[in-house]
């Protein structure tokens, strides 16, 4: 370990005891505090000579990384800055995005990182992270015991497939991780020293990555059925010898391996998929904080998903949960929520149906009598029919929810809930200025992408974004905090909850769903509250007498502690 924090018996003065010094200790982005040292500290650690002489306040950094930022021209040049930043000064880089969370966010994440991914064998500087390769086959454990982490950290891994809306990234899919990650640590306090962003680099499918000769990845064509299914259990074994106290967030994954990875590992160790289930809290938390303006309660929605991949199963499977709880049945709950894909609404008689979209099926009765326009039954015919309340997308299709799908809509309900999810932005379903303008400012919208406030008749609607920001960090550090050893689906209602209780009232009467990005931390720490506590009820974790206490204890602040010689 190259640090220790201690606490000075006489004073209480909090520091941390380093055993780099000189040159070593400015290249550790851990460590490194730039011109921020002390002059003592200078001394005492052999930095004298190596930096300017002033002695800079945090303060005077960030006004300096503020200008720097600024001078960029373009989202992808801020995105290539911070994470030079990040290389070189982690402290400042988290100081930083917790300082300038709405400008900052959509730079290091969504929808900027899909561009960073995309062009990341080009913009690539430095190594984060851990890439397994097939080549890896039969010593994984060595590879992932070549880094060192803290104790209790938390895994983000992607085999790179299925890159937000932008498909099959290969190597460049490391954005993904090292973001998540980033939003984990600025929004949880989770420390960065606690954070491993995996790359499963088994291939790409993408011919431009493979002609590309300036291509870092594995190059070859993905693996695929058995010899992909062996290597995940491989990889998943070394996780648990090496990283035994670890959980695991799978992230973009396809449809065909997002399911069967989470439901073969779930029970095996701590693991949630965000796409799957983070995805799916947010909208269930969006619909019940939705219910004092629209006058609906979750259990009475009326619900149309668009897009049967896995954020799409995830989202209706967790309604289902979240309106038996709210006091109706499962077979209710499953025929109020009718989901479509690209060949139109799934329907049990319908062929060629797999087993995953078989189960979003409603029952016959639920569509008897319909009046149906043509076959397949398209989403203009099911909004009509089941008098749709709450429109959902996430099927990746700009432009999906036109003027006359909004429209009717608006006819089924006085406050429709519409929810254009799919991202990066050019993805979306529909744009909110529009939305709002079809239904003459009626609509309760929200954006899985940000988007610019909209003013409608002199009436100024700030458009929320369904962030999975708000889920998942809090669940990291809810389960990690009370060690959990699995992540329930009621853990998961108990983040939904939590975050719509976040929601304040003067944003529920102006039609607002999610709190403000700049709010995140406080509602990551009431999320991980709820997640802890629950875990402790349903005897997945050893009873606590103080979750918040402990939770508190785990929160890392972007501060600079004084430094003494090991």
């Amino acid at each position: 370990m190259r640090y220790v924090r201690s606490t000075d018996p006489d004073t209480g003065e909090r520091y941390l005891a380093v055993s780099v010094r000189g040159p070593d200790l400015l290249k550790s982005p851990l460590l490194n505090k730039g011109d921020a040292f002390t002059r003592e500290e200078r001394t005492a650690l052999g930095l004298n000579g190596l930096l300017p002489d002033h002695v800079a306040t945090i303060d005077e950094q960030l006004a300096r990384v503020r200008e720097q930022y600024q001078l960029k021209t373009s989202d992808l040049e801020r995105n290539i800055y911070l994470n030079g930043l990040m290389d070189r000064n982690e402290t400042l880089f988290f100081r930083f995005l917790r300082e300038n969370l709405a400008d900052a966010i959509p730079v290091v994440y969504t929808p900027t990182v899909a561009l960073a991914c995309r062009h990341w064998s080009r913009i690539y500087r430095r190594a984060r992270g851990i890439y397994v390769t097939p080549r890896d086959r039969g010593r994984m454990i060595e590879v992932l015991s070549s880094r060192s982490f803290a104790d209790r950290p938390v895994i983000v891994v992607t085999d790179n497939e299925r890159i937000l809306g932008i498909g099959d990234q290969g190597a460049g899919g490391m954005g993904i991780p090292i973001g998540k990650l980033a939003l984990y640590t600025v929004g949880a306090g989770l420390h960065p020293s606690r954070t491993i962003p995996i790359s499963l680099d088994v291939g790409t499918e993408n011919p431009e990555l493979l002609a590309d000769p300036l291509y870092l990845g594995y190059r070859d064509h993905r693996l695929r059925d058995e010899a992909y299914e062996s290597f995940i259990a491989e990889f998943v074994q070394a996780v648990q010898h090496v990283f035994p106290t670890a959980l695991l967030q799978w992230e973009d994954f396809s449809n065909r391996t997002s399911f069967h990875n989470l439901d073969t590992y779930r029970n095996a160790i701590p693991s949630f998929n965000d796409d799957i289930q983070g995805t799916a809290a947010m909208v269930v938390a969006g619909l019940i904080a939705a219910t004092p303006h629209s006058g609906v309660r979750i259990r009475d929605q009326r619900v149309v998903i668009v897009g049967a991949g896995s954020a799409g199963q995830g989202i209706r499977d967790l309604i289902v949960s979240a309106m038996v709880e709210d006091g109706t049945s499962a077979a209710a709950a499953r025929n109020q929520i009718l989901t479509l894909d690209s060949r139109g609404l799934i329907v049990s008689q319908r062929p060629g149906l797999s087993a995953e979209k078989l189960t979003l099926a409603p029952s016959a009765e639920a569509i008897e009598g319909w009046r149906i326009e043509g076959h397949p039954i398209g989403l203009a015919d099911v909004v009509d029919n089941s008098k749709a309340t709450a429109l959902i997308g996430v099927s990746g299709v700009p432009g999906l929810f036109s003027a006359d799908i909004v429209a009717r809509m608006a006819r089924n309900t006085q406050r429709p809930i519409v929810m254009p999810l799919s991202n990066p932005t050019s993805h979306s379903e529909a744009t909110p200025a529009a939305v709002i303008e079809w239904t003459d400012g009626r609509a309760i919208v929200a954006t899985g992408s940000p988007f610019p406030p909209v003013t409608h008749r002199g009436v100024t609607h700030r458009i929320g974004q369904a962030n999975n920001m708000f889920i998942f960090p809090g669940i990291g550090l809810g389960a990690l905090a009370v060690g959990a050893r699995r992540i329930t689906n009621r853990m998961l209602l108990s983040a939904a909850n939590a975050l719509a209780a976040r929601v304040p009232r003067e944003l529920q009467d102006r039609g607002e769903i999610y709190p403000d990005i700049r709010d995140v931390c406080a509602v990551s720490r009431e999320v991980a509250v709820a997640v802890a506590r629950q875990a402790t009820a349903e005897g997945v974790a050893e009873p606590n007498t103080d979750v918040e206490q402990m939770i508190d204890d785990s929160i890392w602040e972007p501060e600079y502690l004084p430094y003494r010689p090991a």
